[in-house]
């Protein structure tokens, strides 16, 4: 394995958890800081109401003003900026702003969709269907998440068989890839091993993604185990920003500075500059005034020549 591709997922998944609100035009500088730390794949924003998720408003200026910089090549064309979408309206909006690349967004398990969606998991999927079809018709890539794979707040442990259905259902309905998150931050390597050996032997690693929280201290340990199985893409979030307004107590997002140097000193390449992370972090500590978790961000980096 040489070569690890990262979604960065800070100024979606991660500011809309902060209760300090950026504007559009911070949330572009963040971006431009992410992009030149190296990061390709970068959640943008997410075209939902703003009585629900007020931190994502005016996300239509965010994809406006980074389309530009990419037009007058300030930013590499190369680079992917998917948005949220909640349902067909969510797309509607968003497509008024020529998005290349949108996600959907559903649960494992019941009570979690209710109140993260307000809707079943049967509903979520038929509001899927008429979000893909639009999707398809105007030729954009769409990814799909599954939250809650591990465990819900609400309903305890989810059935790795649901999960499976699901997956099997999100792909069907044709993501290019399934991000499956571990939304409350339970998962333990055996668990991830347990769900894994079933995921990969009926869908492969291709197209899988893992999404996890730091809020046990076991994320880390679950992408060494992801990795075991084939697994080459992992959601992160700059500064461990985020977590889970539904969820108490599952704050922090696996840090993306601490994944890069986990994964840089394993010789696996990221292509992600791990130092210009650590400014970030220290930039966004600035305007949330409170410390950011990432435990690279706060150490540092070593010595040269410490990792040899």
């Amino acid at each position: 394995m040489s070569k690890i591709k990262i979604v960065e997922v800070g100024p979606r998944d991660g500011l809309q958890n902060e209760k300090e609100q950026f504007s559009p035009a911070a949330r572009v500088q963040l971006i431009e800081k992410l992009v030149k730390a190296g990061l390709k794949n970068i959640e943008a924003g997410a075209f939902v109401h703003p009585k629900w998720v007020p931190q994502m408003q005016g996300s239509d200026k965010v994809l406006r003003a980074l389309h530009k910089r990419q037009d007058e090549g300030k930013i590499s064309k190369s680079v992917r900026f998917p948005v949220l979408v909640p349902n067909a309206r969510g797309l509607e909006d968003a497509l008024k702003v020529k998005p290349k690349e949108i996600s959907i967004f559903g649960a494992s398990s019941e009570g979690f969709s209710k109140r993260n969606i307000n809707c079943t998991i049967a509903e979520s999927f038929q509001r899927f269907e008429k979000v893909m079809e639009i999707a398809k018709a105007n030729k954009l890539k769409v990814r799909g998440y599954l939250s809650t794979v591990f465990g819900c707040p609400y309903d305890g442990r989810v059935p790795e068989k649901r999960v499976l259905k699901l997956i099997e259902k999100m792909l069907k309905l044709g993501v290019y890839e399934v991000s499956l998150g571990d939304t409350i931050g339970v998962a333990t390597p055996r668990q991830v091993s347990r769900l894994l050996e079933e995921v990969v032997t009926q869908f492969g690693a291709e197209g899988i993604a893992m999404h996890f929280h730091d809020t046990r201290g076991t994320a880390l340990a679950n992408v060494l185990e992801s990795l075991e199985y084939g697994i080459t893409i992992f959601d992160s979030s700059v500064a461990s920003l985020g977590g889970c307004p539904y969820a108490t107590g599952a704050s922090g997002n696996l840090a993306t500075e601490d994944l890069v140097y986990m994964l840089e000193g394993m010789r696996i390449k990221t292509g992600v500059k791990v130092e210009e992370l650590i400014k970030i972090r220290a930039w966004l500590e600035k305007r949330i005034l409170r410390r950011l978790p990432s435990h690279v961000g706060q150490a540092g980096l070593p010595l040269p020549g410490t990792l040899n």
